[in-house]
């Protein structure tokens, strides 16, 4: 392998450098064949064993190279010299060597999106990775590099990987993003300009089978879960074999999303062993803990730009899996299989019935906007998609250990605002967010199903009068509530539901309360009870009590408290047994509402019902 990499190498110099001194040729060669002994040597053992070079000893002036891939999979090599050393450039004790790139590639395409991690070296010795740059529209390439100690530090981490696995995906063990750049000092000179401009050099995002206008109209929700989405140019293909090894310099690539829509950032390899690697040089996500596919790369291009410089990347076939995402680097295991969370999309009412599968990160930050995202752009990607278009959804979220939570409901346009399907979609993730929003336990999703009807006729319809023929009522009576629909340019539309009074009413009033199903769950979020977080079982459970929006609700309400302990619900509560639980009132275990529902009634409509009305009647 070194001796492949060697005559490769060779070629490639002198077809660069035919012009210029062969001295630096000659050194180039030698270090890429350092490197893929060193590789070599590293795959046969897990201690680090690869030269490095102390921060300490790092000085101004000192020459060096680097490597990366600027088309296929061979990493090239690049001149730089040392300009000095920013301390605490990104967090105390985050000091960052500051480097200029020469020769004609890196001169010509700049810093670029997707060479961070890439090795430097000097005198034969891993110094760090390429992890910043300066500002925008920079004329030079000069980039921040990450020391290697550093970097090492995130392998010594993950020596345990039991402690890993304990932390995964747990929102409340993850790392948090680290401040911006504060004051550095340098023997190049003052740093307070660079303080303010030098940033993570973008890691490219491949939204592969997107449409752009997806991914504009959830960028707010990614850059919000810590991802920019910093467009790249490429695909997803785990079918590509490719049996170039990685070695430190070859382009990585980190999976968000796979299968029929993907979403793939790319970055350099900086160190190798039999077991891990490490790469960027900075943050991803900066998560902590993570569980995401780790795959192979090609670069097809390199494409310079003052404004956004990036690499057009192919991933390619997986390798292991991403399980450290840290504040100077994200490490990798070899072989490991992430779990990732299977998506099943089935469209009906369409030329003829459409199916995606595809897979989403299992990450309390990502999982959601990635489940909007996705599903937003599978509806608008489709020849069906209309402004007039009512989708009917059905499906579940299974989740190891609980009943599934069962989405069923009616989305239809309304006059103004956002497009039905974001509307749709927004309401999908909120599920996903209450399902991670617990601090007792890690939710395993282990699959989501959905299927849509799509309706060609804005199905929405307001209420417009609801009544009855009595005024009085003895407990025990059935009466009916007589409502009136008004669908959006269509004729009215009558529905009578018949609605029991509970033996047990007491004399006086009684309040009707006729409405959506929108209206009848936000009752139920009191503003005590918007900030209650419970555990994962009493979510769910709390979940699947939500009303369909496209049945009409008739609801009996009586001027008695009602007490909400977790998912249960306790009406009517009598003064001594409130007394007894006063206790509890106010904390997470009990919610007060001053009103209680004794009993409900409701009648499809097939709209998505808007509006409330009340009737008082007097119970005798």
């Amino acid at each position: 392998m070194a001796a492949t990499i060697l005559l490769l190498t060779v070629k490639h110099s002198c077809f660069l450098r035919s012009g210029g001194a062969m001295k630096l040729a000659v050194r180039s060669v030698l270090a890429v064949f350092l490197l893929a002994t060193s590789a070599s040597l590293l795959a046969q053992s897990t201690v680090p064993n690869v030269p490095t070079m102390p921060l300490e000893q790092v000085k101004i002036g000192m020459k060096g190279v680097a490597y990366t891939v600027f088309e296929g999979t061979q990493p090239e090599s690049m001149d730089l010299v040392v300009l000095g050393v920013l301390r605490n450039m990104t967090g105390p004790k985050s000091d960052v060597i500051l480097i200029r790139l020469k020769g004609e590639k890196p001169e010509y395409t700049g810093v670029v999106a997707g060479m961070s991690g890439s090795p430097v070296y000097i005198d034969g010795k891993l110094v760090g990775a390429i992890a910043y740059r300066i500002g925008e529209f920079s004329k030079e390439p000069i980039a921040g590099v990450t020391p290697i100690g550093q970097m090492l530090e995130i392998n010594a981490m993950d020596s345990a990987p039991s402690d890993a696995e304990a932390s995964a995906r747990n929102p409340d063990a993850q790392a948090t993003r680290t401040g911006g750049p504060g004051m550095a000092s340098s023997a190049a000179g003052t740093a307070t300009t660079f303080a303010n401009v030098m940033k993570p050099i973008e890691t490219p995002l491949v939204f592969s089978g997107f449409d752009e206008n997806a991914i504009r109209m959830f960028a707010p929700q990614f850059a919000s879960a810590g991802v920019t989405p910093v467009m790249g140019a490429g695909s997803v293909d785990s079918s590509i074999k490719q049996p170039e090894p990685l070695v430190p310099g070859s382009a990585v690539s980190a999976l968000f999303v796979r299968g029929d829509m993907s979403i793939a950032g790319t970055c350099t390899v900086t160190y190798v062993d039999a077991q891990r690697l490490l790469a960027c040089g900075h943050p991803i996500l900066n998560y902590g803990s993570v569980d995401m596919p780790m795959t192979k790369a090609q670069v097809l291009a390199t494409l310079p730009s003052p404004a956004n410089a990036f690499k057009i990347v192919n991933a390619t076939e997986q390798v292991g899996a991403f399980v450290q995402d840290r504040h100077t680097g994200i490490l990798g295991r070899f072989g490991e299989e992430p779990k990732m969370i299977p998506v099943t999309l089935t469209f009906h009412g369409t030329s003829k019935p459409k199916t995606f599968h595809y897979e989403v990160l299992n990450n309390a930050k990502i999982t959601p906007v990635a489940m909007m995202a996705t599903v937003y752009n599978a509806l608008q990607g489709m020849n069906e998609y209309g402004e007039d278009t009512t989708y009917r959804m059905q499906g579940d979220i299974a989740v190891a250990g609980f009943p599934k939570l069962i989405l069923q409901n009616m989305f239809a346009p309304t006059d103004g605002g956002q497009p039905t399907a974001y509307n749709m979609a927004v309401s999908l993730g909120e599920k996903f967010n209450r399902i991670f929003d617990n601090p007792y336990e890690t939710p395993n999703i282990q699959g989501v199903e959905l299927n849509f009807d799509l309706v060609h006729d804005r199905r929405w319809a307001r209420l417009e009068t609801a009544r009855t023929d009595v005024t009085e009522v003895r407990p025990g009576d059935e009466i009916t509530i007589e409502t009136v629909l008004r669908p959006y340019r269509g004729e009215q539309v009558v529905r009578e539901i018949p609605v029991k009074i509970p033996t047990s009413s007491p004399k006086g009033q009684l309040r009707i309360l006729v409405s959506d199903g929108d209206t009848l769950d936000k009752m139920r979020r009191t503003g005590a009870n918007t900030s209650r977080r419970f555990d994962l079982g009493s979510t769910i459970a709390l979940l699947n009590k939500e009303h369909e929006n496209s049945r009409v609700y008739v609801s009996l309400l009586e001027a008695n408290p009602q007490a909400m302990v977790e998912d249960k619900v306790m009406p009517t509560l009598p003064i001594s047994m409130m007394n007894v639980m006063e206790g509890m009132r106010g904390t997470q275990d009990m919610v007060v509402v001053g009103e209680s529902s004794v009993n409900e009634a409701s009648t499809p409509v097939d709209y998505v019902v808007a509006g409330a009305q009340v009737i008082t009647i007097d119970v005798k």
